[in-house]
């Protein structure tokens, strides 16, 4: 296990240090596309017939359970880095967008996704349940927190669409997970559920998650009270995360939506009145090392997935298609809400900036925690086939979407990202 550790943390700092001395690309985007390259020469040699790199890389890759790995430590994780620096005011003033977006836009993503994938899926010659229709639409609706904060953070969006999306990204996770794991449940029974026990089992994890984040939040924050130094307060926070994920898991309420909540209230109440100034620059320093380790070895995994995943130029071609109706997907999900705010005069001048649509529609990014959960689906032909095409998806999204959402930022902002910002106050 400790040579595994080594030689993935090694092969991850060599990607970093390639991407930080030459591409000088987003750090998650450049580990990620580092990670690709090597990948497809370590598949190139293997054609001309020297195998030895792939079958190494191969090795590593296969020992690593991805799944687990990412839902288990790197995503509570990284949403607790992310949410300790949201501001809660902020979030709070775009409530509606967020909360629409993390709740009832995952849902309508969900179905309008399920019911065009059942159609590729057939123009394609693949009969495919349409329960796995609906669990592909469960686990590519969720946008990347990790990929989206990093990136638009870059490009100079406007601190209302940074809010917006960030904040969505924060909870869509935790939403998704939830659905995710009714619909597989369904799966393993045989059986759907009825509109009220499907409403409860959604309540009890996500209400359940919120609850439990409060909970824990709470209780961390009263014991930084009670210390001064900086390393029981860096432990803590630490226990809170591993620890606090582990009770949820065991409680069944989403370990996502618990870390995010937390995160909120340590990140906000904690920082203000718990901690010391020299504190909160080792807390804060500490969560932004982790964020920025954890970012590089969960996309240099991503990359590095290439090396197992048995795909052909067909999956591609259906995965494009797929990916299109993910984006077609988003605008239906955007747009409508978009639109119902707007006609809200008063929150509209502060929640909707110019571009809004465009924005949120293509900083969308899909990431690890869409790769994760096809990892999860029980084994068979329909788990291989949706892998391969999940793993298509996500890449052809951080690599587009992501190169190209700052770009687009700037083409509708220009130089004056913080002009435009507060002209949307």
């Amino acid at each position: 296990m400790l040579d595994l550790a080594a030689a993935f943390i090694a092969l991850t700092t060599f990607f970093t240090y390639i991407n930080y001395r030459f591409l000088r690309l987003p750090p998650t985007i450049g580990v990620m596309l580092t990670a690709l390259v090597l990948s497809l020469i370590a598949l190139g040699f293997s054609a001309l017939g020297y195998p030895v790199l792939e079958t190494e890389m191969q090795e590593i890759v296969r020992r690593i359970d991805f799944s687990s790995v990412l839902m288990t430590w790197f995503l509570p994780a990284l949403l607790f880095a992310g949410a300790l620096h949201v501001n809660l005011d902020d979030l709070r003033s775009y409530k509606w967008p967020i909360g629409i977006l993390a709740t009832g836009g995952v849902l309508i993503s969900t179905f309008v996704v399920a019911w065009l994938a059942f159609f590729i899926f057939e123009l394609f010659g693949w009969h495919i349940d349409f329960i796995y229709c609906l669990l592909f639409g469960a686990l590519i609706s969720p946008t990347d927190p990790i990929a989206a904060m990093g990136i638009l953070k870059s490009s100079g969006a406007p601190q209302p669409l940074q809010t917006t999306i960030v904040g969505e990204s924060l909870f869509n996770d935790g939403t998704a997970v939830v659905l995710f794991s009714i619909l597989l449940g369904v799966l393993s029974l045989g059986e759907m559920p009825t509109l009220g026990g499907f409403g409860l089992l959604f309540a009890k994890e996500a209400v359940g998650g919120i609850l439990l984040g409060i909970a824990l939040g709470y209780g961390v924050f009263y014991l930084l009270r009670q210390v001064g130094e900086h390393q029981p307060s860096v432990m803590l926070t630490l226990a809170l995360v591993f620890g606090g994920s582990a009770v949820a898991t065991h409680l069944h309420v989403s370990a996502p939506i618990v870390m995010a909540v937390a995160g909120l209230i340590i990140g906000n109440q904690g920082r203000k009145t718990a901690m010391t100034e020299s504190t909160r620059r080792y807390v804060d320093g500490f969560w932004e090392l982790i964020d920025e380790i954890l970012n590089a070895l969960l996309f240099a995994l991503i990359g590095l997935e290439l090396l197992i995943l048995p795909f052909g130029w067909l999956h591609v071609v259906a995965a494009f298609l797929l990916g299109g109706a993910v984006l077609l997907s988003r605008v239906l999900t955007v747009a409508p809400m978009i639109m119902a705010l707007r006609k809200l005069r008063s929150s509209a001048d502060r929640q909707i900036t110019r571009g809004t649509v465009r924005i949120l529609s293509w900083g969308g990014l899909r990431g690890g925690v869409s790769v994760a959960l096809a990892l999860s689906l029980p084994l068979g032909e329909e788990r291989d086939l949706l892998l391969n095409l999940t793993y298509i998806v996500v890449l052809v999204s951080i690599l587009l979407q992501g190169l190209t959402v700052g770009p687009l930022v700037r083409s509708l902002y220009g130089n004056e990202p913080e002009r435009e910002a507060a002209d949307a106050h």
